[in-house]
């Protein structure tokens, strides 16, 4: 009897030893977008919206236009692509609020069009437990799977040129043994977990179709006293960056898509960047000197010339 005793004793200290709560969550390692070397022409780009395409959510009550699963989603790509560091993110989805509170101004609000515009919805979003019960162990595990659809417009052309949707997971294990160890009720955070890993696979792909068109700007004036471009240090320029110079190509309609398209301008010469000034993103302006191929710049049709980003 007393070795019984003892054994059961000793039984309890170790599982009670063991039974400590055991968590696993699922989860996708941080991306870092951050560009490792080399200049950054940041792109102007516009979140439209971010809707709940699920019935997650919706009861009663449900308010199409303070969805918080949109919002959610709206929240971590636009932190996601901040963090990259090549963007200049344009507020849109609260634009209305924004022009409210500017009227109030004496200054106002000066609105800036996008290079970009980033559409995208919650497409799919579920959570579900799976349970394993032994004789002596539980083993409980909460999974939330969610999909992420984005559709990428160039805002110049309206065409859609990028378009793909992520998929995310996230789960949550513990373990009880005899009864002791880890209960846990749904964790909320696994829902932001399955969401970021989705918008995670889309984002490295949304700055390369960004970054794949050359950089634009343009003259904002040239004279004997200055000549200067739009854009500034918020945009990545540099002291010392040279930017092509050329002319606009001819507009010409595609008889096969029906799509104006312009064709390629003709490059007359090169600008350095001699200083930068400005305050803000839309006054920002830079100091450039002109380096003609035998060409000189027509001061009186300024729109007629872009300066690009050499590639």
């Amino acid at each position: 009897m007393k070795k019984i005793v003892l054994f059961m004793t000793l039984f309890s200290l170790c599982t009670f030893a063991n039974a400590q709560r055991k968590v696993k969550i699922v989860e996708p390692v941080k991306q870092d977008y951050a560009d490792t070397g080399g200049r950054v022409i940041k792109r102007k780009v516009a979140i439209g919206r971010f809707s709940n395409e699920t019935q997650y959510a919706k009861g009663i009550f449900y308010d199409k236009e303070n969805d918080p699963m949109g919002k959610q989603a709206l929240d971590i790509l636009s932190a996601k692509l901040a963090a990259s560091g090549k963007f200049l993110l344009l507020e849109r989805s609260d634009l209305a609020s924004l022009l409210e509170e500017a009227n109030k101004s004496e200054n106002g609000l000066s609105t800036i069009g996008a290079d970009y515009m980033i559409i995208g919805s919650v497409t799919e979003f579920g959570r579900k437990n799976i349970g394993k019960s032994g004789t002596f162990t539980n083993v409980k595990t909460q999974i939330v799977e969610a999909a992420v659809a984005i559709r990428l417009v160039d805002v110049a052309t309206g065409l859609i040129i990028y378009s793909d949707e992520g998929k995310g997971s996230a789960e949550l294990t513990t373990k009880t043994t005899m009864g002791i160890g880890g209960r846990a009720d749904y964790d909320a955070t696994l829902s932001d977990k399955a969401i970021s890993e989705a918008i995670d696979q889309l984002v490295e792909n949304i700055i390369n179709k960004c970054t794949d068109k050359p950089w634009r700007t343009f003259f904002l004036s040239y004279d004997s006293d200055a000549q200067l471009i739009a854009g500034g240090a918020s945009q990545g320029i540099n002291v010392g960056d040279i930017f092509a110079v050329k002319t606009k190509g001819k507009k010409v309609k595609n008889p096969q898509s029906g799509v104006m398209i312009e064709l390629p301008g003709k490059q007359i010469g090169t600008v350095t960047v001699s200083a930068t000034g400005g305050d803000t993103p839309e006054t920002e302006f830079s100091f450039v000197t002109f380096s003609g191929n035998g060409s000189s710049i027509d001061s009186d049709k300024l729109t007629d010339y872009y300066i690009e980003e050499i590639k």
